[in-house]
Formats: structure tokens, sequence, C-alpha cells
């Protein structure tokens, strides 16, 4: 049984700046603002966090899963670890500490130095899920390989394809870009992210940091047998605010030749992952370039067509206009008894606004029918704001069906059958 901290002592909560892809998942998933960042580095303030772990499970990387004892008055503080480029090592806690005894100390320290996840386990809270989405994987799926390659020891990778996948009179410059890992070893599933490190520095003169992509290809390559991988990346020219402001890594990405080099960190990712199990269902629902992970299941799914063990396909796909929709020559050329479509276009002159909670609505009873069947899982992925409409748009789907939407809502949570990726 692990011992007490004495009251003098703190577990200090640190995110290593080695590991982290900054991705902005720990500081939207805490659910008391204690975790921030700059220009530079994710960090924890050791004055507001109280360990509650609900940042652990969605990290992709597990750079948030680090922990230090410290005297509290020695606490790093929030300016120290934005100054940091690697996490500092452990202190020695002075003899005077007033610990039950000089055993007790050390084996507090052992257990936080093999990290958070089983530190201090008999006195940590349950971790939280996220409101919307589950933090575990479906039961069948395969088990993922996650953090092979560092920004220390990146993966080399070579450009064999770079493909604009968007009409070229449209503004949504969308590339479909494939790499191939020659003899490296880099296993990845359906639902995982790589990283990569665009060369140069920032305005501080810092290697710039990673940038995360997810995988448009699935498991066995975006050619099959080969040990390669694709991804769908926009070219960033503008900022939120419609101001002019150019992507370091898509726009890097965008204009890579054929032939050249990429530095790749990861792979990433352990819950947003495809179902195994024969006959499963994926109810998939994106906007724009969040329809790389739907491309790599729903070619998982085509090659195994012949085997007969594929369950049904639902895709919700939303876009201004079908010029700027992403792989839509491909994409209905797909059987439609193999793959249920339905795009949403909310800038299309030939018709009303209509986005993908629209079509969940108007499709509800086919939905309800999936959401009701057990081995349904729904993934959902796109921009952060379309968050809110899916829910509301299930919630109506099942309320108006005379049925409970928070107990359906917790069980496809605990189940990890309901998935968000949003940026």
């Amino acid at each position: 049984m692990n011992a007490p901290l004495p009251p003098e002592v703190l577990k200090q909560h640190l995110i290593d700046p080695e590991i982290c892809i900054r991705c902005n998942t720990c500081e939207e998933t805490c659910p008391i603002d204690a975790i921030t960042h700059d220009g530079t580095n994710y960090v924890v303030d050791p004055a507001i966090c109280n360990g509650c772990m609900a940042c652990v499970p969605p990290c992709p990387t597990g750079s948030i899963d680090n922990w230090r004892l410290v005297l509290k008055t020695e606490a790093y503080s929030v300016e120290e670890q934005f100054g940091w480029d690697e996490l500092p090592g452990e202190k020695a806690l002075p003899d005077t500490v007033s610990a039950n005894s000089a055993s007790d100390a050390e084996e507090i320290v052992s257990v936080v130095s093999n990290g958070g996840e089983d530190a201090d386990s008999a006195s940590a809270p349950t971790p939280v899920f996220s409101p919307s989405g589950a933090t575990i994987p479906p039961w069948s799926a395969a088990h993922p390989y996650v953090n092979l390659y560092g920004h220390k020891t990146p993966a080399v990778a070579t450009v064999v394809g770079n493909y604009r996948v968007t009409d070229e009179d449209t503004d949504s410059d969308i590339h479909h870009i494939v790499l191939d890992f020659g003899n490296v070893p880099f296993p990845v599933l359906e639902g995982q992210s790589i990283g990569i490190l665009p060369p140069g520095t920032d305005a501080q003169g810092r290697p710039h940091h990673a940038r995360q992509y997810s995988l448009a290809s699935p498991r066995d390559g975006e050619r099959a047998g080969y040990n390669n991988l694709s991804l769908t990346v926009k070219r960033v020219t503008e900022d939120h605010q419609g101001q002019p402001a150019r992507g370091v890594c898509s726009n890097y990405l965008c204009d890579l030749a054929r032939n050249d080099t990429v530095q790749v960190i990861g792979p990433f990712g352990n819950t947003f992952l495809m179902p195994n199990h024969a006959h499963a269902n994926l109810m998939m629902i994106c906007t724009g370039t969040g329809s790389a992970p739907m491309r790599a299941m729903t070619e998982r799914y085509r090659r195994r067509i012949a085997r007969g063990t594929n369950g049904r396909l639902m895709l919700f796909f939303g876009a201004r206009t079908q010029r700027e929709l992403p792989y839509f020559g491909p994409l209905m050329k797909l059987p439609r008894d193999f793959i249920d479509i339905n795009l949403a276009l909310s800038r299309d002159a030939a018709q009303p606004r209509r986005y993908v909670q629209d079509l969940i609505r108007e499709r509800a009873a086919d939905v309800l029918t999936l959401l009701q069947d057990p081995n349904t899982c729904i993934y959902v992925c796109g921009l952060k704001g379309m968050e809110t409409g899916v829910l509301d748009a299930l919630r109506d789907v099942v309320v108006q069906s005379g049925e409970d939407w928070t107990i359906l809502h917790d069980v496809l949570r605990r189940e990890g059958r309901l998935h968000f990726e949003t940026y």
C-alpha cells in the first residue's frame, strides 16, 4: 500500500516538452483551467492543479503523464516551465521531511518516478471522462503502438506522392500526401496520427514543434502491403480571424515534391480506433480534413469486402461546396450497398445551407437503428464547433423515439463507442 504524502510535499504534475506535440487536448480537457500555454510550452499551474487526472487519458502522446515530488515551497512555477526544453530530473527531498518514516518517503519517490498512471493509486481520484466522447477504444480494437519515434530520434520517410484532392478553382487547397518508410518499422492503425517536424526555427530561434496529422490510410498501407501511409493536409493561408497567416507545417507539406524526405514522430493515439470484430457498424461524421480517419476506416472495410465480415457504414460528410470536398470523386465510386453517403453542403448556391447535424436529423430512423445496435461505433472528426451540433442531433434522434439519450450517451462513452477528434 502506498504511503500518504507528507503535508509539505507536493506530487507536481508536469508536461514533457520533448514529447508534447502542442495539440491543446490537455488544456481543453482540464476541468479547472490548470493548464495553459505560450508559444513554446504547455504547462500545469501547481497552485490550481488538483490531480484529478482528467487530462491524462486523452493525451495522444503521454507527455502529460509526468510527475515530480517537490517541497510545496519549491514547486516549479509556470514561468519556469515555460522556459524548459526538457523535464528536470528528480530532486532529493531533504532529510527533514516529516514523512511517516524514511522507508515511506522512499516508497513515494519510487511510485511517482514510475509515472502518473500508477502514482499514488490508492488515493488517486477516478479519471474523468471527457464531456463528449469515450476515453477508451472499442473492446475489439487492435493494440496500437505509440511513441516509437520522438523529437530526438525521428523516423525519416520519403514522399512518394503529393496530390491536390480539391478542385483547382477553389480556395480550399487540400493535398493527399503519401509517405514511405522503406525498411523503418512504423506500424499504425486507422484512427491514429503522426507528428511532422517542419524544418527551420520559430521567432525565438527554436526548432519548430511537431504538427499532428491524422492518418488517411489503413493499417496495411496506402498501397496495400507496403510500409507507407497517407495524410490529408489543408494549406493554411489565414488565421481563425481571416487574417493572412502562412501555416508553417501545412505549407511545408503541401509544397513537398516526390523523393523529398520528412522527419516523422509517433505514432500517436490509443482510443480513436476502429473495432475489429466481425459485422461492426461505423457511423462516421466529419468535415473537411476531418475526413482523413474516415477514409482510413472506409478503405480498411473496402479491402475486406470479400470476407463478408463488414457491418454497415454510414457517412455524414460536410463541406462548403462539392468542389471543396476532398476525395469527392473516389467517394462517389464506392458501391452504394457498401457505404451510405450523406453530403452536407453549406455554400451550394443550388440548395439551402445544410450541415451534418441537419442530415443526421433527416436520416433519424436509420441513425436510430445504428445507435440501438451494440455493434455500432461512432466517430466524429472536424472543427471543434461541430461537437455540440452533432451531440444535439443525436440526442434529438433518440429523444424523439421515446428513449433516454442521457443513458445511451453514457453507455456509448463507457463502452468506447463514441469518439471525438476535433480541433
